[in-house]
């Protein structure tokens, strides 16, 4: 896809009309999606609103971040790591990376929230921006391929706002354009969530694959299905996944913690490891380029 034109959209997208399944050759920039489909602040008693098209560059979140409730001591360090980092990303945006189901919009909205950043979910922004409701849908009436082309086109708008956290596909990773040296993803700071598969499979097993279209084709059981996707797709996707600028395993935060499994550590202490990953890296960055 040509990287100077906007996205395909349907007919009547914007204004909810047309035929959401019938395809067309209609584009629409990635920016005016972001900007339309933005929200005012709602964070607590403060509902200011940025205006009335929020530009993602405000450095309020919009109102898909509700206000996230911690402990006394996880809400403390979360604001002590967020002032740490802050310096040192200059406004840059935060991409979070990781197979499917490995918390990236959770985790995200946390870290936009302390940080002062607004959250989108580049696979939503896909949605909107070509007139239909679910990554699944994209996929049976078009393909992985016309997703893919869409997504792109998503992180290369982002790729030149400031101060947002941005959930991503999982396979995000796999086309270079996206992710690889002066790509879209690395003009801004980048987080892998590695989470085990055994804890994926089962967190997917569980609420079901109809929205997971990579997984959503097999019969048999869930559990195993997935597992056995989700292998596959990890082995083609690790290495990207391993580029990127700080990891986050949640084995070993598990382990610091004395958990015995993943499934019992807190979205908001994942999002304290991601601070202190992001800002290890940041740190030492900014002293080998000093």
């Amino acid at each position: 896809m040509d990287a100077g034109v906007g996205l395909r959209a349907k007919p009547g997208a914007w204004a909810g009309l047309g035929n959401p399944r019938r395809s067309s050759t209609a584009r629409v920039p990635v920016r005016f999606a972001v900007e339309k489909f933005a929200q005012p602040l709602v964070l607590g008693s403060d509902r200011r609103s940025c205006g009335a098209k929020l530009k993602v560059s405000c450095s309020r979140k919009p109102a898909g971040i509700d206000k996230t409730y911690y402990s006394a001591d996880e809400a403390l360090v979360l604001k002590q790591k967020a002032e740490d980092v802050v310096p040192y990303l200059n406004d840059r945006c935060i991409y979070l990376v990781g197979m499917m189901g490995s918390g990236k919009t959770t985790v995200g909205k946390i870290l936009a929230e302390v940080l002062g950043y607004s959250f989108f979910d580049s696979d939503k922004l896909v949605e909107k921006a070509v007139g239909i409701s679910s990554v699944a849908e994209i996929f049976q009436l078009h393909s992985e391929a016309f997703f893919r082309d869409n997504e792109s086109e998503v992180l290369r708008d982002l790729s030149s706002m400031h101060r947002l956290v941005v959930a991503t596909g999982g396979g995000a990773v796999i086309r270079p354009i996206n992710w690889y040296w002066k790509s879209y993803m690395k003009k801004g700071s980048t987080i892998w969530l590695d989470v085990p598969l055994d804890a994926l499979a089962r967190r997917i097993a569980a609420v079901g694959t109809a929205s997971r279209p990579l997984l959503h084709q097999e019969s048999g059981d869930p559990y195993a299905k997935a597992y056995a996707k989700l292998t596959a797709l990890f082995e083609q996707r690790m290495d990207s996944y391993a580029n990127a600028d700080a990891r986050v395993s949640l084995e070993h935060i598990a382990v610091k913690q004395g958990h015995s499994n993943v499934t019992t550590l807190t979205p908001s202490a994942i999002a304290i490891e991601a601070l202190l990953k992001m800002e290890s890296f940041l740190t030492e960055k900014a002293m080998i380029r000093n």
